[in-house]
C-alpha cells in the first residue's frame, strides 16, 4: 500500500466509524508507526479535510464534503484549461501548493469554483505583477479539489490524466 492509498484508507476508516478512531488503532490496522499516522493526518488536514483530534481519537468534522489533492504539472499556457476542466466537472479548486526543497510546503488558498473565478485568476496573472507558484518547482504543484462526491473527484482525475496534466506520485 502506498502513501496515497493509506491516506484514503484512513479517511474511509474515520468516515465510516460511529466513534472516534484512535491513532494507535489506525497504526495497527495499517501496519505503520503512530508517527506515520500523525504525518498522514497532518497532510490530510492540509489538503482540506476537517479532521478533529479528540482525546478519544480522530473524527471527520464534515464527511459530506469530499476533497482530494492532485499532483499536476503543465505549462503556464495550460493553467486556464486545467482549472476550467476541474470546475466544469463540478470541482472547486480549494488551494494550490508546492513542495520546495528548502522552504517546505508553500500553499495559498484559491477557492475557484466557476469559469468566472478562473478568468479572474488568469486576469490577475496576466497583469504581470506575479507569476504562478508552480514556476518555483519546474511546473510541479498540487491542487486540493473539493467536490460533492468521490465519483466527481474520480471524473476530475480521469480528465486531468487524459489531458496529460497529472504528474506521477513518487
Amino acid at each position: 500500500m502506498n502513501a496515497i492509498e493509506r491516506r484514503e484508507k484512513i479517511l474511509r476508516l474515520i468516515t465510516t466509524s460511529n466513534e472516534p478512531v484512535s491513532g494507535s488503532s489506525l497504526s495497527k490496522q495499517l501496519e505503520v508507526s503512530r508517527q506515520i499516522i500523525v504525518q498522514d493526518i497532518a497532510l490530510l488536514k492540509a489538503s482540506g479535510y476537517e479532521i478533529l483530534s479528540t482525546n478519544k481519537g480522530y473524527i471527520l468534522n464534515n464527511p459530506s464534503a469530499c476533497s482530494r489533492a492532485f499532483k499536476v504539472r503543465h505549462t503556464d499556457a495550460d493553467t486556464e484549461d486545467e482549472l476550467n476542466t476541474i470546475v466544469d466537472i463540478g470541482g472547486t479548486v480549494v488551494s494550490v501548493y508546492v513542495w520546495h526543497r528548502v522552504y517546505g510546503k508553500i500553499e495559498t488558498k484559491l477557492d475557484i469554483s466557476s469559469r468566472r473565478n478562473v478568468q479572474q485568476y488568469i486576469d490577475g496573472l496576466r497583469s504581470g505583477k506575479s507569476s504562478e507558484l508552480m514556476n518555483i518547482t519546474s511546473g510541479y504543484h498540487y491542487h486540493t479539489v473539493r467536490a460533492d462526491s468521490e465519483e466527481t473527484l474520480d471524473l476530475i482525475e480521469k480528465a486531468l490524466g487524459e489531458k496529460g496534466y497529472l504528474a506521477p506520485e513518487i
